[in-house]
């Protein structure tokens, strides 16, 4: 699209659904974008139905089988009804899989004439969200074959199915909880097959440390620490079914990881820190985490840095920000994995604020992007200072305990993934408060 001078601003959500109309085929998968272009109406549809044609699509039987079906929902505030194209398109009001996404590229808070005149088009007087209301809005999603998932290598990841558990191990002689602990290949398998007999469902690897004031080592030195323990751990059968992550904030580190075998990037700049890495893993096609942090390791304590007025919608605000540029690099909404940077230009009282503020962050990024709002949330307080601050616990290793309070906090206000270094006590807290969500959803 972008080649053709349909230049994309904002992603909704990917939605698997079950086939409507003609039922006996494979499930579909759903979104929609906003775009800019120069081209007129009747030129778009062509430059759409040839893409159609140049990715395999054949005519075949209406609603049937094929590889990709492109439709104009809204051009602007125009109405167009010709014998060629009918926009607004005509079967939105009755259709939940086109209008979640469409649902997804609106803020809550209306932000722009072009978009509050969509309002105006819809069949019911309160605008687009009375008509997502009326055909069950935010219920809808999770039954009748209806799911948001997020694509990583050959599968889709319902990220809302279970809280997932992801391991902590770093390759660093400085990291303030195991660093040095992890100096060989062997040892690093080791503590992998551990991990994943213990409960983990992704494996985040460290090359290089960012506790505060640690110091910044070139991209050619964490890669000499990370890509021979990828290259053992790819070849080991218990990571079968397992997701790798890779935590850099260099773009060539993250290239190269995912070349050996890693499925996520997780940068602690939120691409701050590298002009680069978004470009580059939007060529990835992979998901990105991105993180809350203002500075880097060595400034991100200093007294500015941690200055609020709103913890929660300032990080909210300023996640945003970075994960709307992700956007624009081309990353889509689909593929973002938010982290508010527990311990992250955070103090104690700011990280207290965001293990409880989880619904405030969605909520604040939701009145901007609502598709973004329902990306899965990652918390990391695993055996962070502020922990030790409050339980009187000066060594990292003493803080497990803290820990799974902190990830149950977390988990009970929505955070879908959690990042710890001791996997089986965190994973058996990780269960129980699916338990308990479940058993809350179940008696609504």
């Amino acid at each position: 699209m972008k080649k053709s001078g349909i230049n994309i601003t904002r992603h909704g959500c990917l939605y698997e659904t079950a086939p409507a109309y003609v039922t006996d085929q494979p499930h579909f998968l759903n979104s929609a974008v906003r775009a800019v272009t120069k081209l007129g109406p009747h030129e778009l549809l062509g430059v759409i139905k040839q893409i159609e044609k140049d990715l395999g699509r054949t005519k075949g039987i209406r609603y049937g089988p094929r590889p990709i079906d492109l439709d104009i929902l809204f051009y602007g505030r125009f109405r167009i009804d010709s014998d060629r194209l009918t926009v607004p398109h005509e079967r939105i009001w009755e259709r939940p899989f086109v209008m979640a996404p469409l649902m997804d590229l609106l803020g809550s808070d209306i932000e722009s004439d072009t978009v509050a005149s969509w309002h105006s088009l819809s069949i019911h007087s309160g605008g687009l969200f009375e008509t997502w209301q009326k055909l069950g809005g935010e219920c809808q999603i999770g039954k009748d074959g209806m799911r948001r998932v997020l694509p990583i290598g050959n599968n889709l990841w319902d990220w809302s199915e279970k809280t997932s558990v992801m391991g902590v191990i770093n390759l660093t002689p400085d990291s303030f909880s195991d660093g040095g602990n992890f100096q060989s290949v062997d040892s690093v398998v080791s503590q992998v097959r551990s991990m994943i007999s213990e409960g983990a469902d992704i494996v985040d690897f460290g090359a290089q440390s960012t506790r505060p004031m640690a110091s910044r080592i070139s991209p050619q030195e964490e890669m000499d620490r990370l890509i021979p323990v990828l290259e053992a751990v790819v070849k080991i059968p218990e990571i079968n079914g397992k997701l790798i992550s890779v935590d850099t904030f260099y773009s060539e580190v993250a290239s190269e990881a995912v070349r050996k075998g890693a499925h996520l990037v997780n940068d602690v700049s939120g691409g701050q820190l590298d002009p680069n890495m978004t470009k580059v893993v939007a060529d990835l096609e992979v998901p990105y985490i991105a993180m809350h942090m203002r500075g880097d390791p060595t400034t991100m304590q200093n007294s500015e840095n941690l200055q609020y007025d709103n913890v929660c919608k300032q990080v909210a605000s300023e996640l945003f920000s970075r994960i709307e540029s992700a956007e624009l690099s081309g990353i889509p909404a689909w593929r973002i994995i938010i982290d508010p940077g527990i311990g992250f230009s955070k103090n104690t009282d700011h990280n207290l604020e965001i293990l409880m503020g989880i619904p405030t962050i969605r909520a604040e990024i939701g009145r901007k992007s609502v598709a973004i709002s329902h990306a899965p949330i990652l918390i990391g307080p695993s055996r962070k200072r502020f922990l030790g601050e409050i339980c009187a616990r000066s060594a990292a290793t003493e803080r497990d305990p803290a820990t799974i309070a902190a990830v149950t906090t977390g988990i009970l206000g929505g955070a879908n993934i959690v990042r710890v270094h001791n996997v089986r006590d965190n994973a058996d807290a990780v269960k129980l408060c699916d338990a308990m969500l479940k058993r809350k959803q179940s008696t609504r």
